[in-house]
């Protein structure tokens, strides 16, 4: 009886894993921003989580901001604030360091505000993901709507690509299929215009 279960179990097996979703890990994190020869923070090789054992992380909270500048594509900033993620998890300190940084540029006018209000919005989104995919803890993310500041963003500040990291974010369905639906369209029809977007939409789970 054993052995004839045995074919059965290993079919049901294999249906299960091809219909699964591809979607594997947290999207913020597990999945690199194609960003070509842009400048960003320095990255390790041996997969998404890798880090350069070289880089003096007491630099990176300057160092990130440098890089965040009003000039800076919003691709590029996403996979800068990833690789900063992957940086702070492992020092809560440091990450509530560029946490509150963030949040202070943020809170300032001026014609940067909306980039600040995304980019503080999207390192708190990161952080939560970061918190259960790298077994840690980052304090002062879990009351922030890192959603609804990107979204923001993108009300103040015409730009596809800001569209394009909202559909990464939902991308999850968490917060319903029909918002990721709507993200992802306008994506979509953006695509053929925009070589960055385009890019990403090969390499991100997006569909």
């Amino acid at each position: 009886m054993i052995r004839r279960l045995r074919p059965l179990l290993l079919s049901l097996t294999t249906v299960v894993v091809f219909a699964s979703p591809a979607l594997a890990g947290p999207p913020l994190l597990c999945f690199p921003f194609e960003i070509g020869e842009a400048k960003s923070l320095p990255i390790g090789t041996g997969g998404w989580h890798a880090i350069d054992p070289r880089y003096d992380t007491a630099r990176l909270v300057d160092d990130t901001l440098a890089l965040l500048t009003t000039d800076t594509p919003i691709v590029v900033r996403m996979e800068t604030i990833r690789r900063a993620t992957l940086y702070a998890a492992k020092d809560r300190a440091l990450a509530a360091a560029l946490l509150d940084r963030l949040q202070q540029r943020a809170a300032r006018p001026g014609a940067g505000a909306p980039l600040a209000v995304f980019d503080f919005g999207y390192l708190a989104e990161t952080f939560k993901q970061a918190s259960w995919a790298l077994h840690t803890t980052i304090d002062g993310v879990q009351h922030i709507d890192g959603y609804n500041l990107v979204a923001k963003a993108a009300a103040l500040r015409e730009d596809p690509a800001i569209e394009f990291a909202l559909a990464v974010m939902t991308r999850d369905k968490t917060r319903g299929d029909a918002v990721y639906r709507a993200h992802l369209a306008k994506v979509l029809k953006a695509a053929p215009e925009n070589p960055s977007i385009a890019a990403n939409l090969r390499t991100q789970d997006l569909r």
